[in-house]
């Protein structure tokens, strides 16, 4: 992605301090930021911390002549590719629903030409408030994306809707709106809009007896990322994650499962599906039989365990591409190689009988890390990816994914 620029306004709140981590974030993905700080947000960061990481002038009152004549409220505002404000307050977000133009902030809300993202951060009283839920169903219909809070226990002890978004989603938001492809609601339906997206995600745990399990080092971050990108694109996205740490992307339906069987389950429970994306490391193999009780060493055996008595898992990449009746039209697995993975990534792709192959070597710290790198194999050839962060592996893929839907190239390509 060529290099994107946002301008970032960032209003009063305790979450204001996550915006720093966002500016971050979205450097880290090759996104410049510039700043606006209202006067309620200089109470939770300063301009010196903004500036810093940005690498850029950070830009606070109106009235500046110094900034009018270098770079004036209307030329700020129309400078970027988008236009975040992080956290929204309800009352910049009544003042951009209302028209009003009193500070810096809200005037370069008013004269931008640029799209707007506001995710908000409040009380959940204040988000649930009649006035409020008024100001976001007018922003919306005026074109301006705003995020759903988070859900959870707030700085003020309250419990509820209200909280910011997680950064990475926020982050993956941004990255869908930059992208020529993924194009807000006010410029025409989001590409993959009217579809249903099924997902796999993070490893699986079979278990031993009670306390032990067979698993791998898979963390759930590409997958992740992909039903976050596949949200951002307006699919309907069910994702269906073995245990991982992370929190579902916003506008995904999750559906949390332990083993190989149980996630099969589920993604058939799940169909019908414009496409499906088997991410999840699944564990070949399971143990015939589970121990009811924790399995212990006889008194005095030193020796090593006994051995184990395994059953092959169902290949769930496979079933569903095999599928006669209810088969997705696009069915993308993941081959996650040590060696050889070019040439493994193309026998698995017949053999599984699916339509693409993303391959990646995990012979470091792929499974856990933040970044991949990928090559796209399909029936008429490879495209190798350079490496990056797992968030653009997601939107390229979703911006293939669209593209082949666009084009009506899927069910061809599941014909070949």
């Amino acid at each position: 992605m060529t290099e994107k620029r946002v301008l970032l306004i960032i209003a009063g709140g305790i979450a204001a301090y996550k915006s720093l981590e966002l500016i971050r974030e979205l450097g880290r993905n090759g996104i410049k930021s510039r700043c606006i700080l209202t006067k309620g947000g200089a109470e939770f960061v300063t301009p010196l911390s903004v500036s810093a990481l940005s690498g850029e002038k950070v830009y606070t009152e109106l009235f500046d002549l110094d900034d009018e004549s270098e770079m004036g409220h209307i030329q700020l505002s129309r400078s970027a590719d988008l236009v975040v404000v992080c956290p929204a307050t309800a009352d910049l977000m009544a003042k951009a629903a209302h028209g009003h133009a009193n500070d810096l902030a809200s005037t370069a809300l008013l004269a931008t030409d640029k799209p707007v993202l506001m995710v908000p951060a409040m009380n959940v009283r204040m988000w649930e408030y009649a006035a409020t839920r008024r100001n976001v169903e007018t922003l919306r219909s005026d074109g301006v994306t705003v995020m759903e809070p988070d859900e959870g226990a707030m700085a003020c002890g309250e419990f509820g809707p209200g909280r910011l978004p997680d950064v990475h989603a926020i982050t993956a938001q941004i990255e869908a709106m930059l992208h020529d492809g993924m194009d807000l609601p006010s410029f025409g339906p989001k590409p993959l809009a009217g579809r249903h997206a099924l997902i796999t995600a993070g490893p699986t745990r079979e278990p031993l007896d009670p306390v032990r399990f067979l698993s791998n080092h898979s963390s759930g971050r590409q997958g992740y990322a992909i039903a976050g990108a596949l949200a951002a694109a307006g699919a309907r996205v069910t994702l269906v994650s073995g245990p991982v740490s992370l929190e579902a992307p916003r506008g995904v339906d999750l559906v949390p499962v332990e083993t190989a069987r149980e996630m099969l389950a589920a993604c058939e429970k799940a169909l019908p599906a414009d496409v499906f994306i088997s991410v999840a490391a699944v564990a070949d193999w399971r143990p015939s039989r589970a121990a009811a009780k924790k399995l212990k060493l006889k008194e005095g055996d030193k020796t090593a365990p006994q051995s184990l008595d395994l059953s092959e898992n169902p290949d769930i990449l496979a079933t569903l591409s095999r599928k006669k009746k209810k088969r997705p039209t696009l069915v993308i697995g993941f081959a996650a190689e040590t060696h050889d993975v070019e040439e493994l990534a193309r026998a698995k792709l017949k053999r599984k009988r699916c339509d693409w192959i993303v391959a990646n070597d995990v012979s470091g710290d792929v499974m856990g890390g933040a970044d991949n790198q990928v090559s796209l194999v399909t029936p008429t050839g490879v495209d190798h990816w350079d490496r990056m962060d797992k968030t653009e592996v997601a939107r390229r893929l979703v911006l293939r994914i669209a593209e082949a839907f666009e084009g009506e190239l899927a069910g061809k390509v599941a014909a070949e």
